[in-house]
């Protein structure tokens, strides 16, 4: 049982392993891009990133440490038939990877996908590139994990549930209408018993002056 055994055996002794790895992240650090198999690509590339981290680092230690993790093999290019030395694999990894990435905090290769498939094997194909300096950076949310996972899980209960408009308040009856309707009919009511009171008060005035008279 393979428990807490890390790594792929790829079909491979250890020594196979190890010069195998070396020699595709020494291609991919000349030519930025490689094609090779899915198994092998998710092998190499964090071997990789640490070497750019290191590289981002940039002193004389890590530059060592980097020549022993990796080797140091020059770049060739053939002009007219002939071989011209244009630098190293460590030289162009210290010069030009480390700064390139210097404001990315990780994450400088991708893996992509292939429909091809490999002769006699049929193994899935794939191209492991380096980012280039156009690629932009994804900020993440700072916050543990089990912290955004929680945020995530309260925003997606949020979602699901119903929005509930609060209840309107009722409004209040406009009561100065009916106030002034009153004070109106009111006056109305006055006006229309004062000639009444004068009219009573009236008539028990003649009816002496005929006694007087009388």
């Amino acid at each position: 049982m393979r428990h807490r055994v890390a790594g792929r055996k790829l079909g491979r002794t250890s020594e196979h392993r190890t010069a195998m790895r070396r020699n595709l992240a020494q291609s991919l650090i000349e030519h930025e891009t490689i094609s090779t198999t899915i198994e092998k690509a998710k092998e190499v590339k964090p071997f990789v990133e640490k070497l750019i981290t290191l590289a981002k680092k940039g002193k004389l230690e890590h530059r060592r440490r980097a020549i022993s993790l990796l080797g140091n093999r020059d770049i060739l290019d053939f002009e007219d038939g002939q071989s011209t030395k244009k630098g190293t694999v460590v030289g162009k990894l210290f010069s030009e990877l480390g700064p390139r990435y210097l404001d990315r905090p990780g994450g400088y290769t991708r893996i992509i996908r292939l429909s091809l498939r490999r002769l006699g094997d049929n193994g899935e194909l794939v191209l492991l590139q380096l980012l280039g300096e156009e690629e932009p950076v994804k900020k993440e949310p700072k916050g543990s994990a089990k912290g955004t996972a929680r945020k995530r899980k309260r925003t997606a209960k949020a979602k699901e549930q119903p929005v509930t408009e609060p209840a309107a308040e009722p409004e209040e009856e406009v009561t100065a209408e009916p106030e002034a309707e009153s004070t109106a009919t009111a006056d109305a009511d006055e006006a229309v018993d004062e000639p009444q009171g004068d009219t009573e008060a009236a008539e028990p005035k003649e009816e002496t002056e005929e006694k007087d008279k009388e």
